[in-house]
């Protein structure tokens, strides 16, 4: 009979067949063996009386049910691993001594002596008998299937629980051979887990020459994001794979599986790490209420309307002029729940359209998303980029405060802070607008009405973001194009901030500005090469001329800042429950003469003369805003900030 058909007989056995014979192995292998000892000590043929074959026939009476009580029947052969060994020898060795007490109590009864060489013999043969046939079956299940393909050579960057856990999935899965751990803990380099060897971070690369490695897998949360992306960098240089083990909620229980592992995007190389959401924040604003989304088929909105969607609301009502946008993301919600769920097609510039829509459904918070937010086009396009942002927002908030509306939430940006952009400062009066508005919404009505902004930075892969636009021009070959070097910008993922509009809802009381602390702004340059590094290119530049992308600077356009902030004042900035959410300090004195400053601006629009409505935009926010906000911030403002950060 041939391996293969071996294999498939004994495949084809029952549990309890295949129990059976192994048991049957070790009776007679056992006998066997003392039978050899016997014959090994007096050098001939040994033909036993009657005490000794009791003697031979007390060693497999007495293994077998310590073997079973050790659970060598239980174990699975075909996934069978090394430290069953340790077991194997724990029980030949329990049975030895406790089959030398019945020889020495035989003997006193007058058997014939026992030589020691034979009770040695037995132990040592015992153990070798009984793992060569579990790992003799094993080998010959292996040998009967079909020849598996080269497994892939593998490096841990990491060596704490999530790699061991990882390295032992790594091998029952039998695709991939863990070569090594990597590690800046010199207390672990040179140690061994689970019979591996951690090596130091910096010698990746002569690891990955002389091991041929194939694929590096990122399994730690604790080190920084900085220190990941420099180790990612430096396997830009090899023909290696990366990925990462993403830290899921402890992943039943610390159990790590290798179905979790994912290749490694550009969210994990942004200057700050992942904000958790806390679940109790996420449902109390959301769960058995009315929920309106304005702008709900843009990236943000639709982004609102999944984390929304997931809390279990009574009602969501979704409000888009983008025909095709709002029947996808209807489409895509209806697999969320059996709670109602509402399109309605027009412009948040229509008060009619509000007014029904809020009073008909009931609306009872209102997450306001809605804008245009391409800086280069509403700079482009000045009056209806205001008449949008601002007069838009202007009608969503009045329609809010007349109705029962009782939590209302502006999508703000970092470019509503000392803003040079249209588009930024768009983003400044609508935050001027819901804090007046609200102020006096919160007078008639006390703490039942909340009326507040959440502020943050670039939303990675939303639409108009730098990323998609780096990935077209990687796509086609090159150049990525940069305005300046050292442009830096703040950075999060889109369901990071998707969770953190609906938690501010919760966490917010009225005219509040919430903001994330996004950690290091990220420079636009190194996004860039990250991005081509991550796509298996390299870059191209005087170092490396045979590179495959080439970067080029080609200035920076008109409005657009160097840098971001994301506070008018650091050191007025406190904590909030959220460990990452903080709470901006209102500008006193700023909103009072929002409805002065929106007459003028709503004269300068009627006029359709743009650069009227630019004077107008920009000096109204010069006068308004303290004194304070249009200066530098002072060094103690940003220890301040600092400090709350990592306080936080």
């Amino acid at each position: 009979m041939t391996l293969v058909g071996i294999h498939q007989w004994i495949h084809t056995r029952p549990r309890r067949t295949k129990r059976a014979l192994l048991l049957a192995a070790d009776i007679i292998g056992l006998t066997m063996i003392i039978w050899l000892a016997y014959c090994f000590r007096f050098e001939r043929l040994f033909i036993p009386n009657r005490e000794q074959i009791f003697l031979i026939l007390a060693g497999p009476a007495i293994a077998i049910p310590v073997f079973v009580y050790m659970g060598l029947y239980r174990a699975v052969l075909r996934y069978l691993r090394e430290r069953a060994i340790w077991t194997i020898v724990q029980a030949v060795t329990i049975s030895t001594l406790i089959w030398v007490s019945v020889v020495f109590l035989t003997l006193s009864y007058g058997a014939e002596g026992v030589p020691r060489t034979i009770v040695v013999l037995y132990w040592i043969g015992g153990i070798v008998a009984v793992t060569g046939s579990r790992f003799g079956i094993k080998w010959l299940l292996r040998r009967g299937l079909p020849r598996p393909k080269e497994k892939t050579r593998v490096l841990i960057f990491g060596a704490g629980d999530a790699a061991a856990q990882l390295a032992e999935a790594l091998h029952a899965a039998g695709d991939c051979q863990v070569l090594g751990f990597l590690s800046d803990d010199p207390s672990l380099q040179g140690m061994d887990i689970l019979g591996i060897r951690i090596y130091p971070t910096a010698r990746i690369g002569e690891l990955i020459t002389n091991m041929g490695i194939h694929e590096v897998i990122i399994a730690t949360t604790s080190s920084s994001t900085r220190k990941r992306r420099e180790v990612v960098a430096s396997l830009g240089q090899f023909p290696v794979k990366i990925r990462v083990l993403p830290p899921i909620a402890d992943l039943a229980a610390g159990k790590y599986l290798v179905s979790y592992i994912r290749d490694i995007d550009i969210d994990d190389l942004l200057g700050r790490s992942p904000v958790p959401a806390d679940p109790a924040l996420l449902r109390a604003p959301v769960e058995g209420r009315v929920i309106l989304i304005t702008g709900a088929a843009g990236s943000i909105g639709s982004a609102v309307c999944r984390t929304v969607a997931q809390a279990n609301p009574a009602k969501l009502i979704l409000l888009d002029f983008n025909e095709l946008g709002l029947y996808q993301i209807e489409r895509e919600l209806r697999r969320y729940g059996a709670f109602p769920l509402v399109a309605v097609l027009g412009s948040i510039t229509d008060a009619r359209l509000l007014r029904r829509v809020l009073n008909e459904h009931k609306v009872e918070t209102v997450y306001h998303c809605a804008a245009y937010k391409h800086v280069s086009l509403v700079e482009e396009n000045q009056l209806e980029g205001v008449r949008n942002n601002v007069m838009g927002t202007l009608t969503v908030v009045k329609e809010a405060c007349a109705s029962t509306v009782e939590n209302f939430v502006l999508i703000s940006s970092d470019k509503a802070v000392r803003p040079k952009s249209v588009m930024g400062a768009t983003k400044r009066w609508a935050e001027l607008i819901v804090r007046h508005y609200g102020m006096q919404a919160a007078r008639k009505n006390g703490k039942r009405r909340v009326f507040s902004c959440v502020r943050f930075g670039n939303v990675i892969g939303s639409s108009g973001s730098v990323v998609p636009l780096f990935k077209e021009q990687i796509a086609a070959g090159g150049p990525v194009t940069l305005t300046h070097e050292g442009m830096t910008r703040y950075f999060m993922s889109v369901r990071e901030a998707a969770e953190l509009i609906v938690q501010a809802g919760a966490l917010s009381t009225s005219c509040d500005i919430l903001l994330l602390d996004m950690g290091e702004p990220v420079k636009i340059r190194d996004l860039a090469e990250d991005m081509i590094m991550l796509a298996g290119l390299t870059v191209r530049d005087a170092d490396n001329p045979d590179g495959d992308i080439e970067i080029v600077t080609i200035g920076m356009r008109p409005a657009e800042k160097l840098c971001e902030e994301l506070f008018y004042d650091p050191s007025g900035v406190t904590a909030t429950r959220h460990p990452k959410i903080l709470r901006a300090k209102p500008q006193d004195g700023v909103a009072g003469g929002v409805p002065a400053m929106l007459k003028q601006l709503s004269d300068a629009i009627e006029s359709g003369n743009e650069a009227e409505v630019r004077r107008v935009l920009f000096e109204q926010l010069k006068e308004n805003d303290s004194e304070r906000a249009n200066q530098a911030l002072p060094q103690h403002a940003v220890e301040t900030t600092t400090q709350l950060r990592h306080s936080a």
